[in-house]
């Protein structure tokens, strides 16, 4: 019984296309027209994606009850081989309203993007950064090499091992204008 009460809870899960979607002929001139004709969410406009040197766009593709989601649309790129028009990943609002369920594609096939996989995304609170870890395995082994070998540990040492600070994965917001109408990353000159 506990199973089917959190079953609803579980999200898009398998309801995310296992090959992306594509949209001919939608590049960022008609995404801003599709935006400027829409009652826009926070989350919706146009973002760039520094990591990827790609400039996306994010819509609402379906709301179930107060549960929002978007599709991800690559608008341009530098990489000549991904068609503008393709669904690059998904996201899906949760209880907190700067964390999101993120879905991205992780394989291409010539122009083709395949299999989700699924990460955590926050938000800020006026929705203009989308940060991220990129998805990723970690495989963790462990081997009691004590059990077998005990005078091994004689010659053991242990150092420390510096941990390098990594730059936050995410897209930056490019449109809509900010709310001191100044478009969003654009020196203001007084």
């Amino acid at each position: 019984m506990l199973l089917l009460l959190l079953l609803p809870l579980a999200g898009w899960g398998s309801d995310v296309p296992d090959v992306a979607d594509f949209f001919p002929g939608l590049d960022e001139d008609s995404m801003r027209v599709r935006l400027a004709e829409a009652d826009l969410q926070p989350m919706e406009g146009i973002w760039f994606f520094p990591d990827e040197d790609m400039t996306l766009g994010i819509e609402r593709c379906a709301a179930v009850g107060h549960n929002e989601r978007y599709r991800i649309i690559m608008l341009a790129s530098s990489d000549l081989h991904l068609l503008p028009g393709t669904v690059i990943g998904y996201l899906q609002a949760s209880a907190l309203p700067t964390k999101w369920q993120l879905w991205l594609y992780t394989e291409r096939d010539q122009l083709t993007l395949a299999k989700p996989m699924s990460t955590v995304a926050t938000s800020d609170a006026s929705c203009t950064h989308i940060t991220f870890d990129r998805p990723h395995w970690r495989v963790k082994v462990r081997l009691n090499v004590a059990r077998f070998l005990p005078s091994i540990f004689r010659g053991l040492t242990i150092s420390p091992e510096k941990v390098e600070e990594e730059l936050p994965v995410g897209f930056r917001k490019v449109y809509p204008e900010g709310s001191d109408g100044q478009a969003f990353n654009r020196i203001r000159y007084l």
